[in-house]
């Protein structure tokens, strides 16, 4: 049985996601269709872009991954597939799938050409429907990449940015705002062990506001109601609030820029 994830900015309170779901079984022999998430900031590219990088890893080899966060939809801007080996990412030419593709050594990757796997009728605004879940459907049933589309170099590039540390700070930005308000960075687990230990307090800058916070293991080894900086299940650092929402607590937003004073 071949996995299928889905990724977009569509939400669940219209058909859109559902649609995908139908084109594929309608199509595919054998397929488990997962939801990576529904619930990307609309056309929030950079927000895709690591939601799908940070999920990769946890699937098995084999998964075909489709991601629509697409607002150039229906203009000149090309579908593509790109082969990972382990792992084919679905989706527009707009850097979106690129830092998961990146998670391998080499890939290639391939502009879908033709409607030969496509709905016989493509809208204007629903590619994800018409054009990428039957693709992903035609590839879960073996058809090969060669027959989908051509190989192409001049693929729309992508880099998420991480955190830096520049002087004496730690500077980031807010990536992702989880269903409990916790402010996920882009802040990797590697770069804050190096400079700070489980325990310590340091200042937080959000907002331009400085707060001075632990930086603990888990939510429960802080107060409740207090504010808390912890490395999250994906290997980046969180703010966080126990029992709360660090988002409505800070008013913070994705996008915004965090910094840590060492």
């Amino acid at each position: 049985m071949k996995v299928i994830t889905l990724l977009t900015d569509f939400g669940l309170k219209d058909p859109y996601v559902a649609q995908m779901k139908g084109v594929i079984l309608s199509i595919a022999k054998d397929v488990k269709i997962i939801d990576i998430s529904h619930e990307v900031h609309p056309q929030n590219i950079e927000q895709g872009a690591f939601l799908l990088y940070t999920s990769i890893p946890y699937f098995p080899k084999g998964s075909i991954h489709v991601a629509v966060v697409d607002p150039g939809v229906g203009t000149s801007r090309r579908g593509i597939i790109i082969d990972c080996k382990d792992y084919t990412l679905v989706g527009p030419d707009n850097g979106l799938l690129v830092p998961a593709a990146r998670r391998c050594e080499n890939f290639k990757v391939y502009e879908i050409v033709g409607k030969k796997y496509t709905l016989d009728k493509i809208t204007y605004t629903f590619h994800g429907r018409d054009v990428f879940a039957p693709i992903a459907a035609y590839i879960a049933n073996g058809i090969s990449l060669a027959d989908i589309g051509r190989e192409i170099e001049d693929y729309v590039d992508f880099n998420l940015e991480f955190g830096k540390v520049c002087e004496d700070k730690i500077n980031g930005k807010i990536f992702h705002i989880d269903r409990f308000g916790n402010l996920i960075t882009n802040i990797e687990e590697g770069l804050i062990k190096r400079y700070i230990e489980y325990g310590e307090r340091i200042d937080l800058i959000i907002k331009g506001r400085k707060y001075r916070v632990k930086f603990l293991k888990s939510y429960g080894y802080s107060k409740e109601g207090e504010i808390l900086l912890t490395i999250g299940g994906i290997g980046f650092l969180e703010i966080s609030v126990n029992k709360g929402s660090a988002s409505r607590e800070l008013g913070a937003s994705i996008g915004d820029r965090v910094t840590l004073v060492l």
